[in-house]
Formats: structure tokens, sequence, C-alpha cells
């Protein structure tokens, strides 16, 4: 078992444990500065993404925006497939761009001309999502947008946690499904990666424990905001080496 895999997985089920996502949106790029082929970490993250979120959904079913999931499936899966299937092996640097988009959605609380840009910006749904399959499918960085239209829409954290992971999930499973279809060659052995399933479950059923349930919801919105921030710079220091 590669231990820079290892930590990678734990930290960032840790983070998708808390948020309903995170093992898409760090684990890719980290594995990627590890030295990992964009397919190998593909191939990694997905199946503990989709463990992890269908975990989620089944607790908080109930509190999924099921408008908004339907729109999920509608506009942005399908451009998801087409552009997974047709650009694999190109390397597409969008992170800085990512990146900065997050860091204004992380600090939208403290500038009204920001706030209402962003709220621009996500009220046209079906145009967002048609550009986060884009995104989605060429680099597996979509779901910080996506992340984005769920947070902006200020629900409780059960519900945002919840939609962020149906639709988390979705996405991971199509894209694996995607990969397996197309019969891509992986490096990375697969009793390797079940044992990473197993590692990611076990890190979000202590992290629901011992950490989620005591978040009330105004500490989860300061905290997600926190979370929106890392994730911008993370995306911006990736996109500058």
């Amino acid at each position: 078992m590669p231990i820079d895999i290892l930590l990678t997985i734990v930290i960032t089920a840790a983070v998708q444990s808390i948020f309903g996502v995170g093992t898409l949106l760090f684990g890719t790029p980290i594995l990627l500065l590890l030295g990992y082929s964009f397919v190998d970490a593909l191939g990694i993250v997905l199946p503990i993404s989709i463990a992890i979120s269908l975990l989620q959904v089944i607790k908080h079913s109930d509190y999924v925006d099921t408008v908004f999931y339907k729109k999920v499936l509608r506009y942005c899966i399908p451009i998801v497939i087409l552009f997974l299937a047709l650009i694999t092996s190109i390397k597409v640097n969008i992170g800085l761009i990512m990146g900065i988009f997050l860091l204004l959605v992380a600090i939208k609380g403290f500038s009204k001309t920001i706030e209402r840009a962003l709220q621009s910006i996500v009220k046209y749904e079906r145009i967002y999502l048609i550009i986060t399959g884009l995104v989605h499918g060429i680099s597996n960085l979509g779901g910080s947008l996506l992340t984005v239209m769920i947070y902006s829409k200020q629900q409780p954290k059960d519900n945002t946690r919840v939609t962020a992971a149906a639709c988390y999930f979705t996405l991971a499973l199509f894209q694996l499904l995607t990969l397996l279809v197309m019969n891509t060659e992986f490096t990375i052995p697969y009793h390797t990666k079940a044992v990473l399933v197993q590692i990611g479950i076990i890190t979000f059923l202590i992290i629901e424990e011992v950490l989620y349930t005591h978040i009330d919801n105004d500490k989860y919105n300061r905290i997600f905001s926190v979370f929106l921030f890392a994730a911008g710079l993370a995306l911006i220091g990736k996109s500058m080496l």
C-alpha cells in the first residue's frame, strides 16, 4: 500500500465526510502532484467518492434537493461523459480560474458586490451546469463549481451536504462507468483500491460520529466558507506548479 496514496485518501475522505465533497476535488490534484496519471488518479478516487457519497445519501435521502439533482442529471452528466471519453489523455490547466472563483465565493459574505455578482452567475443554472459538466469531464475539478451552486442556496447543513453527496455520487458513478466501458487500463491493482475504499468508509464513519453531528448550521456555514477558501488556494497553488 503506497503511503502517499493512503494519507491522501484519509485526509480527503475526512473532508468529504463533512462537506459531501473532497475526495475528487482535492484527491485528484494531490495525486497528480505526486506523479500519478490522470487515469490512475480517477481509478483511485472515484470508487471511494462513490462509497462515501452513497452512505451520506442513504442516511439523509429525504434532504436531497431533488429539483436541483434532476437538473444535474439532465444538463451536467451527458457533458461529463462526452468530454471524459474525448479528453482523458489531454492535460488541461483550469485550476487557476477555479481557484479564484472559489476564493470569491468564500469571501462573498464580506462584500455585497461580490455576493451580487455570484448570484447573477449561479441563477443561470442550465448554462452553469453545462459548463460544470465540461470542466469536470476534462479535469475532474467541476465539483468546485457544483459546490458553489449548492452552497449559494444557503440551506441547512444536512440539505447542503446530502445534495452535494448525491450529485458527486452520480458524477463519479458515470465517470467510472465511462472509463470501464472504454476498457481503460489502470496501473494501481484492484485489491489496493478495494482496501482504500474500506479505509474511506471507516474514515467517514469516524468523522460522522465524532465531528459532523456536533456542528450546528451556523458553524457549518462558516467552516464551509473556510473550506471553499482553502480549496481555492489549493487549486491556484497547483496551477502555478
